[in-house]
């Protein structure tokens, strides 16, 4: 969902081979000789057109990461990477056409990481990152109810504080001095008996009109999602964290100056890789062509014959051996089965939810984690249809990120990424490309309009905040209406994920993951690659040196 890097104020400036064992093993005699778990695994293969060491289900930033180092780090090449779509990168697509517009239709952007670097690095894509500049303003689009008066009523974010703040109007003052003193620690005790949702832990720290003009927008902004259901010790942990933290008391500026210091140590125990790409806090980054750009990369690296598309999970399964046999149905409806030594699924939750919970009851569960229906709409405008607006000329009338749009203002649109502004050739000359995403949790009907209604209303919506009265429709250029998209963390998620890891325990070689478990963002989802590889491949490590230790018997056997 949008990447718009908002800032709470006062307290942050802070994603082969085919092997036919039965036509081995056909003699009575041959099988006479092999062990109990031999037998199981000759049997299993008799109906398998794979084996692999690691199989992954999934080719989005996840999985494409985890599969990426795994075999580069870790040394195993028998891996398969399965995906459901046609072509890799699951809900990352990126999009091209003849009139020269590049456009997104899931994730729009990132926030670099260290380990979102190194990954670039290592995939030979460091030519390809594009980086916005991270002196944009962030708005959000605002008007009345006692806030000063700015251009096309855009209220552009504080990134430097507290200077910025003598300019920054979309607070009253009484709204500026209740936000200022609790985040000095002027606050209520946390509650004991409940979990805090977002509006309610930001209210008791900042205010409630902080909340509605600036931390409202955000949680729309990333997580499409009902702030009042969010919990706010899973979905902003971060932030979350920081109460309690420091030695000034409970507020929010006294945990930051200490997590300020933990990054700083953080940075200084593990420095990067000067080879690596560098970047500026507040930039946000993609490539020349698009997100998607990531997991074809992989993919090309890896080899055609560690990628399946159009192969779609139906069932996994632990075999004597203990190894799994996963069972996928294919386009042309016949079906495929892999034995795997360990299966990662990085599927969303309404597919791990009923594959995974034979292995993991606790993974039904995860059909409890809901994720709202969004639409990406992507429109282009000629500059000059453009009215004036912060920072624009006549012949670039954007200049920023884009804008969040607060519930209280009644716009339909959650916000808008100003793309042409933010990255380089993503529109042909004379025309500004917008992103805007719309829908989301409080607004469910979004998926019962058809698509000629949906740019309709994204347009109505662009020219009440962007356009001149006068400016005639925008150009579609592409929508994707998305019925299940981010998983909303609310509360009783984090028990949820708790029981989760305890039942994943209980079933060795079987991992779980993805962006309901280890964050929402593009970066999020690179670092758990990063990290997950580690962990399957100490497993398949153990493993092989058991194995090498004593003969393959079913007490000594391991997988």
């Amino acid at each position: 969902m949008a990447k718009i890097s908002l800032r709470l104020i006062l307290v942050t400036s802070l994603l082969f081979p085919t092997i036919d064992a039965f036509a081995t093993y056909s003699h009575k005699n041959a099988f006479s000789r092999l062990g109990a778990t031999q037998m199981a695994a000759a049997a299993a293969s008799s109906s398998t057109d794979q084996e692999v060491d690691c199989l992954i289900v999934g080719s989005g930033i996840s999985g494409s990461c985890l599969a990426f180092h795994l075999n580069k780090h870790h040394g195993v090449d028998n891996l398969l990477v399965t995906e459901r779509n046609p072509v890799v990168g699951g809900n990352v697509i990126s999009k091209t056409n003849e009139e020269g517009f590049v456009w997104e239709e899931g994730p729009n952007s990132f926030q670099p990481t260290p380990g979102l670097c190194q990954t670039i690095y290592e995939t030979g894509l460091t030519d390809e990152l594009v980086l916005a500049d991270a002196s944009l303003p962030r708005f959000v689009y605002w008007q009345g109810y006692g806030a000063g008066e700015k251009l096309a009523n855009l209220h552009a974010l504080p990134t430097n504080l507290p200077g910025d703040l003598l300019n920054f109007n979309l607070l009253t003052w009484p709204g500026k001095i209740r936000a200022g003193l609790g985040a000095a620690g002027l606050i209520a005790p946390k509650p004991t008996d409940r979990e805090e949702s977002v509006r309610e832990f930001v209210t008791r720290h900042l205010g409630d009109e902080c909340f509605k003009r600036i931390i409202d927008p955000f949680v729309s902004g990333v997580y499409a999602g009902d702030p009042d259901e969010l919990a706010m010790g899973a979905a902003l942990k971060k932030i979350y964290r920081l109460e309690g933290l420091g030695e000034l008391g409970p507020g929010l500026v006294s945990g930051a100056l200490v997590r300020f210091q933990e990054i700083a140590q953080e940075k200084k125990d593990n420095p990067p890789d000067p080879a690596w790409p560098t970047y500026k806090a507040g930039e946000l980054g993609s490539f020349r062509m698009g997100l998607q750009t990531l997991p074809n990369k992989i993919a090309e690296i890896l080899g055609k014959d560690r990628i399946a598309t159009s192969h779609t999970l139906q069932k996994v399964e632990k075999i004597s051996d203990g190894r799994f046999k996963a069972t996928f149905e294919l386009e042309n409806g016949a079906t495929k089965t892999i034995v795997a030594r360990t299966v990662c699924l990085t599927s969303p939750t309404a597919v791990t939810s009923k594959v995974a919970a034979d292995l993991v009851p606790a993974a039904e569960r995860l059909s409890e984690v809901y994720s709202p229906p969004v639409a990406s709409v992507t429109m282009a405008y000629k500059k000059e249809w453009f009215k004036e607006l912060p920072g624009g000329t006549s012949s670039k009338p954007l200049r920023g990120f884009g804008h969040l749009i607060p519930r209280s203002m009644n716009v339909r649109s959650l916000g808008t990424i100003w793309s042409s502004s933010l990255f380089p050739n993503r529109a042909p000359e004379g025309w500004e490309l917008l992103l805007t995403y719309i829908g989301g949790a409080r607004d469910r009907g979004i998926k019962d309009l058809s698509e000629e209604e949906i740019y309709k209303q994204v347009d109505a919506d662009n020219r009440k905040i962007l356009l001149k009265e006068d400016a005639p429709e925008g150009k579609p250029v592409g929508i994707r209406v998305w019925p299940v998209a981010i998983p909303q963390y609310r509360k009783g998620h984090l028990q949820i994920l708790k029981e989760l890891e305890e039942g994943e325990a209980q079933c060795p070689g079987f991992f779980l993951g993805g962006n309901y478990r280890t964050g929402v963002a593009f970066g999020d989802c690179v670092q758990f690659g990063i990290t997950e590889a580690k962990r399957v491949a100490s497993f398949l490590s153990e493993g092989s040196s058991q194995s090498e230790a004593s003969p393959a018997t079913e007490e000594s056997i391991s997988v």
